[in-house]
């Protein structure tokens, strides 16, 4: 059957991307990984660009554990035991001891009774909101939280769905009051860290808000923290935006594939609720897990991070971010100051953000702009992030290069 005006009318609408300047356009792959080397941190070569070295700024690898040999050892150990594959859903024959394994240490570091392995951080967001929420359920969610929370919120069959304004707690209180008599269950959700600025949810606030009001509702309110770009960037241990306030979620997603440098995701909470998503999560059931060598890889990096090279790990990651983030201020950029790697330069238009990338890139350094959708408009930005393998050399040379360009 042709599909000749479907085609079409895909055509135009990247057409019309490309012309706003908003595609992503094709992706350029990595061919090439060169171990660091005196001064200089990883090398990577890009397909395409022939023999130009690259340093790698985008990359959510925060502790830098993805060529770490233990870790590597491990999920070829793993491979070589249990095979590629699951080869299965979890339920039916496809969990497998590095599975189970994982699961109890990443409870364990996060100090909860249970936890839930999924193929992915997206997969996990969606997945609990969706299976938690019921028709007697409001949702209310910060502003600005990623994509995968406001798609599940979408998707959510609730009673009602709220936005309160991004990091307004005096919002988040009135949008909770407005909301007593109306639900038995209030599901309060928000990223740790928004990946965008690495600006950070105060979760102490949040609880202190909650706390005051939960007696009004029937089945509690739940607080659930996407903190993906938060674990292990965040916190003297890596235990993210929970330790960075001392306060505490009642259900927390994190993510194996940013500083653990693995892939998948995870869910820790109480044991009810954990039992209750692994009996009734789509996303869980019908989803083939991380394969058993991810899994082996994952635990050993928590082992990892939860370890004196950990820590110091976390240390020279708060060093590099505080050198980068204190070289635009002085060079005259603006940004966003945090504890977080992620750092924000705002350049506030498309044309410049694009501008810029392509500049970076053209002396070896792989930074990635932030348009509109994505960020409101007038806040296009170009994220850098920083992660424990860049060193001093490293961090100099980008602003070095950064220094050469109009602000």
């Amino acid at each position: 059957m042709p599909l000749t005006r479907f085609e079409k009318n895909l055509e135009d609408s990247t057409a019309l991307l490309e012309k706003n300047g908003l595609a992503k356009g094709r992706e350029k792959y990595i061919v090439r990984v060169a171990a660091p080397e005196g001064e200089k941190g990883p090398r990577f070569y890009l397909e395409g660009c022939g023999d130009r070295a690259c340093l790698r700024m985008n990359s959510n690898s925060y502790l830098g554990l993805s060529f770490h040999p233990e870790v590597i050892a491990a999920s070829e150990a793993a491979a070589a035991a249990y095979g590629v594959g699951p080869g299965a859903v979890r339920f039916i024959s496809g969990t497998f001891q590095p599975h189970v394994q994982l699961e109890k240490k990443l409870a364990a570091f996060h100090g909860r009774e249970d936890c839930m392995i999924t193929s992915s951080a997206y997969t996990a967001i969606m997945g609990a909101i969706v299976t938690l929420a019921t028709t007697d359920t409001i949702i209310i969610s910060d502003e600005l939280n990623h994509n995968c929370i406001i798609n599940a919120t979408k998707l959510a069959r609730v009673k009602e769905k709220k936005v309160y304004r991004h990091l307004d707690m005096e919002d988040l209180e009135r949008q909770i009051t407005d909301s007593i008599g109306q639900c038995r269950t209030l599901l309060v959700v928000t990223d740790g860290v928004f990946s965008m600025r690495g600006i950070s949810a105060p979760v102490d606030k949040i609880t202190e808000i909650i706390n005051g009001f939960n007696s009004h509702f029937a089945r509690d309110i739940v607080l659930l923290v996407d903190d993906s770009h938060g674990v292990g960037a965040l916190g003297a241990t890596g235990r993210g935006t929970e330790e960075f306030f001392g306060a505490r979620a009642d259900v927390l997603v994190g993510t194996l594939g940013k500083a653990f440098g693995v892939n998948g995701g995870y869910i820790v909470s109480s044991a009810p609720v954990i039992r209750y998503l692994r009996e009734k999560n789509p996303l869980y059931i019908f989803t083939n897990p991380i394969t058993p060598p991810e899994a082996a890889a994952a635990l050993k990096a928590v082992e990892i991070a939860d370890s004196d090279d950990g820590r110091a790990r976390i240390k020279h990651l708060r060093e590099m971010t505080d050198r980068f983030t204190g070289g635009l201020i002085k060079l005259g950029f603006e940004t966003i100051v945090s504890e977080h790697p992620v750092v924000p330069l705002l350049m506030r238009d498309t044309e410049k953000v694009n501008l810029m990338v392509r500049n970076l890139q053209e002396n070896g350094i792989l930074a990635t702009g932030i348009n509109f959708p994505i960020v409101p408009k007038g806040d296009e930005l170009i994220r850098f992030q920083i992660c424990a393998d860049h060193t001093l050399h490293d961090i100099d040379y980008v602003l070095s290069v950064l220094a050469s360009f109009p602000k």
